[in-house]
């Protein structure tokens, strides 16, 4: 699967993306990307902590060969050979083995550009047809992170939890909102 692309077109915008699996050589670009995103202190994982080649090396390892154990689907998307948005679905194993954990980021430049459901979408489908034992998606979201919660919604997820103050964003503890989808 390594770098096979799954989508080419256009962003509302007009720029020309593409849509594809990680490659081989991609740790520069997604250390590029994560650090980006970790400085901004988006709604993700990363707060201002600088990820170094070394782990994205390794952690890119990991992942393809997941993909090909179908354990993991993980789509870039890419502007100019530049890494703009990613999204993944990791599945669990043992007695949860039957369910996915989503993951989604797009770059600010580009964010409200129909990205993020665009390459949400794929990654669903992408998932529904390489992982058999694929049930039910589930992800987490800042409960402060409407937008992405009413994307999700959209897509057919429910809420089914939250964490009162389980996240940490901007040095302000927020909910943690957790959201399922069933797939087959």
């Amino acid at each position: 699967m390594g770098g096979k692309i799954v989508f080419e077109g256009l962003s509302k915008k007009g720029d020309k993306i593409i849509i594809r699996y990680p490659a081989k050589d991609d740790a520069s670009l997604m250390c590029e990307y994560i650090n980006n995103l970790s400085s901004e202190k988006t709604f993700v994982r990363f707060q201002g902590e600088k990820v170094s080649l070394k782990s994205e090396t390794k952690y890119l390892n990991s992942q393809l060969k997941r993909i090909n154990k179908n354990k993991t689907v993980q789509l870039f998307v890419l502007h100019n050979n530049k890494i703009i948005g990613i999204a993944a679905v990791d599945m669990k194993d043992k007695t949860e083995s039957h369910e996915g954990v989503f993951g989604l980021s797009v770059a600010r430049e580009c964010r409200g550009e129909g990205i993020g459901s665009l390459l949400m979408k794929l990654t669903i489908e992408e998932s529904i047809k390489n992982m058999s034992s694929l049930k039910i998606i589930t992800l987490g979201v800042f409960g402060n992170n409407t937008l992405a919660m009413e994307m999700y919604r959209k897509l057919g997820f429910t809420e089914y939890g939250r964490l009162p103050k389980g996240s940490l964003h901007r040095d302000e503890y927020v909910d943690h909102v957790y959201m399922y989808k069933n797939v087959r």
